[in-house]
This record gives structure tokens, C-alpha cells and sequence, in this order.
């Protein structure tokens, strides 16, 4: 690997690690060489990830964080830049999900996956923004809903949605300044996200997380004048996506 291009001890706090796609990001990461602050609402399950990527002689520490809470986002950023002198990327992947038509829907569920899903990387983009250095990185995980919608998931789409103008516009916005931004467009993975929710899908119609974490340790490897504003990464059999 081109030197310029080595990810080898650069610092990355990844929000929602603890389980599912988060934990495979923290995985791969590791495994490149990065120090991960994998940062969760609960604690033991970022613990376990760490253990896992210790486990294998990676660098990792616990962060119990609320995307959503400006104040755990800042200690949390504080903490990652304390432990190691500095901050390179910060990857937006904690999300949650309510099923529901939109007359079920409450308006604290609205609220809440608003929250995690739009208002965290919101939060974790303006305040990493005090530690990243040019060349700094910010990667959203994004969705297919992101680009078509079905039924029940209206504050599901909304926040996704919401996420990629977010993303966008921070490309746009940040690039000025050498920080990079980019969306990783995911489609089904085989994580408890789906199969807790759906355990009737068709697990043939998924793909591997670490397939998606994959292409976040891409982008991410992109030489300094290159950068990824958006990737799509799908199942050869997705469904939500022609």
C-alpha cells in the first residue's frame, strides 16, 4: 500500500460500534492499522467489540456515548483526541428504526430516530470539526431508503433522506478546509438490525456487514487530492433497490 494511503495509526471514533455493520467497521478499521474509539449508548456492547479487536492485537477503547446528546458527543471527541493527540475520522453508523404506518407512529418515536439518525451526525460533523485536521474525514452511513421508499418506515426514510442532504451539503461545504465527507449508501445486510425486526426475510437477499465496512476502510483510503462523496454497496439480490 502506497504510503500516502496507509491508514496505520490514525484515529477513528466510530458511534453505534457495538453491534452489527458498527462492529465490523471497528473491525476492519483495526485491522488496517487504526486506533478505534468505538463509541455506543451501551457500554458493554462497545466493550465486547473492543475485546474483539484487542483480541487480534488491535488499538481500541470504549466510549458510552448518545449520538444525540451534544455533551456526551463532545466528551467523547474530547476523550478520543486526550488518549492520542489527535482525531483523523469520525464514522456516523449508530441508527435505530421504528415499523409503523404513520397513523401508529408516535410522535416520540419520530423524535427519537430523528435524533440518533440525523440529529448525531449532525452533532458529531460540527463538533469533530474542532479536532479534524486537512485531510480529516467524516463517513455517514446511509441507506437505500436514502433513495426509494416503502410503506411503514416514513421517519425511517425521512432521517435517511435527511442524512445524504446533510452529507452533501458538508461535502460541499467542508472540502474548502480539506476535510473529506462521504456517504456509504448500504443496502440489506444479515446484521440483528434486519433479522431481529424481520425474521421471516430471506437472508439470501443480504449481504455480509463486512462487505459495507469494506468500502468505508475505501474511501477512507483515498490519497489526499481524491476524495468519495457517495458509494452504493448492495446485495446482488437487494430488493429495495433495482
Amino acid at each position: 500500500m502506497a504510503e500516502h494511503d496507509s491508514l496505520q495509526d490514525k484515529v477513528v471514533l466510530v458511534t453505534g460500534g457495538g453491534s452489527g455493520l458498527g462492529a465490523e467497521i471497528c473491525l476492519t478499521l483495526a485491522q488496517a492499522g487504526m486506533r478505534v474509539a468505538v463509541a455506543d449508548l451501551r457500554l458493554p456492547s462497545a466493550q465486547d467489540t473492543v475485546r474483539r479487536i484487542e483480541s487480534a492485537g488491535g488499538t481500541s477503547w470504549a466510549v458510552e456515548l448518545d449520538v444525540g446528546s451534544a455533551e456526551d458527543v463532545q466528551a467523547g471527541l474530547a476523550d478520543t483526541v486526550a488518549r492520542h493527540g489527535r482525531l483523523d475520522a469520525v464514522v456516523n453508523n449508530a441508527g435505530v428504526d421504528v415499523t409503523a404506518p404513520i397513523g401508529e407512529l408516535s410522535v416520540q418515536d419520530w423524535e427519537r430516530v430523528l435524533r440518533t439518525n440525523l440529529t448525531g451526525p449532525f452533532l458529531m460533523a460540527k463538533l469533530a470539526c474542532q479536532h479534524l485536521p486537512q485531510g480529516g474525514h467524516i463517513v455517514n452511513i446511509a441507506s437505500t431508503a436514502a433513495r426509494r421508499a416503502w410503506p411503514n418506515a416514513s421517519v425511517y426514510h425521512a432521517s435517511k433522506w435527511g442524512l445524504m442532504g446533510l452529507s452533501q451539503a458538508l461535502h460541499s461545504e467542508l472540502r474548502g478546509a480539506g476535510i473529506k465527507v462521504s456517504a456509504v449508501i448500504a443496502g440489506g445486510m444479515r446484521t440483528p438490525f434486519l433479522l431481529s425486526r424481520f425474521p421471516d426475510i430471506d437472508e439470501g437477499c443480504l449481504q455480509d456487514p463486512a462487505n459495507v465496512a469494506r468500502a468505508v476502510k475505501f474511501v477512507l483510503q483515498q490519497p489526499d487530492e481524491t476524495v468519495v462523496p457517495e458509494i452504493m454497496v448492495l446485495p446482488m439480490r437487494e430488493t429495495s433497490w433495482p
